[in-house]
């Protein structure tokens, strides 16, 4: 038998009070005799009554609601910046409705309407790519977005995130300091900016000081998957690669058993630097040598900035991106 839903009309005459006292108890509003509040309470209680968040929403034009679109939930990288945000959401009593979104730009557009539908005050969004129907998508809504640890090319959309360019140019320059001539670069879809744009133009800008040829052959365009990692070997073999940069965590893993797999000594034979710090590069033997990014932070900051836009508070000389600083750490997978 479905379950009758009880509504603020039935407190009120349960309790024998109007339904805008108590709408002022379930709101916390201080105008309340104690013991009326008691007695409110007692009946929320024991009728188990759950304001209705979309029916709130209608009245004050707003739900407290803050939509997640996420490309892979289970990535380590994308949970921990989902993690921020919802620890910063709670702070300002925002819930969070997470969305996964597969890294499609059809599923992403399906997704960020469905959000839309269901009344959100923002998005925050994850995915690297931002097609020219998601702008359109983004400008028609009229909500306040934000994109966490993704990068707009165009400065149209508000963003938080590291200095990518500046990242990999470090991480690359270590291995060519330890003698490395073919440095491979290694990462997800060069259509996500991220890639083709900011990671690419920091391994071009640190060859060319370097006075190393850039080759082609040495970069590789794969998904961002254990997988994909595992099975290159053969294709860096064949590329006398000596070094790679890879730009995700679960892929450097992937390169890294490869080459063991493979009889390939790390690092003695082949040097590997990955892009996240996330834990999976304490969890591999060797430990990985990674670029460090706030990924905590990215997500908290992401949602403090979103906040602002919703509660319309001065942003005037904000600008639309937030930079955070990021680190490099050595382990065991560098010389």
């Amino acid at each position: 038998m479905e379950k009758q839903t009880i509504t603020i009309y039935d407190v009120a005459r349960e309790a024998a009070v109007s339904m805008a006292t108590v709408s002022r108890v379930v709101n916390g509003n201080p105008n309340v005799k104690p013991a009326t509040r008691k007695k409110v309470l007692e009946v929320i209680d024991r009728l188990d009554y759950r304001p209705n968040a979309v029916a709130r929403g209608l009245a004050s034009k707003k739900t407290t609601t803050v939509g997640v679109i996420i490309p892979d939930v289970t990535n380590v990288y994308f949970s921990s910046l989902a993690r921020g945000i919802d620890d910063v959401a709670s702070m300002y009593k925002y819930n969070i409705i997470l969305a996964n979104s597969d890294g499609n730009p059809q599923k992403e557009a399906q997704v960020l309407n469905t959000l839309l539908a269901k009344q959100v005050d923002g998005i925050i969004f994850m995915g690297n790519n931002l097609t020219d129907e998601l702008r359109a998508q983004f400008a028609r809504a009229k909500t306040p977005i934000v994109l966490a640890g993704s990068v707009d090319a165009k400065n149209e959309v508000e963003s938080v995130h590291v200095d990518y360019v500046a990242a990999v140019e470090e991480a690359v320059a270590d291995l060519i300091n330890h003698g490395n001539k073919r440095v491979a670069f290694i990462t997800g879809p060069m259509s996500d900016p991220i890639n083709g744009e900011y990671r690419l133009k920091g391994y071009k800008n640190v060859l060319a000081k370097h006075g190393i040829e850039y080759d082609p052959d040495l970069v590789f365009e794969t998904d961002y998957s254990y997988r994909a990692g595992e099975v290159l070997w053969p294709a860096l073999a064949s590329a006398k690669a000596t070094a790679a940069f890879v730009g995700d965590d679960e892929l450097a893993c992937g390169v890294l058993n490869g080459a063991k797999d493979a009889g390939v000594k790390v690092p003695a034979e082949f040097e590997i630097i990955t892009s996240n710090n996330s834990k999976l590069t304490e969890i591999v033997r060797p430990q990985l040598s990674s670029i460090t990014q706030p990924l905590y932070d990215i997500g908290a900051v992401s949602m403090r900035f979103l906040t602002k836009m919703m509660n319309k508070d001065d942003m005037s000389s904000a600008e639309k991106t937030i930079e955070l600083p990021y680190g490099y750490i050595k382990r065991a997978s560098t010389k």
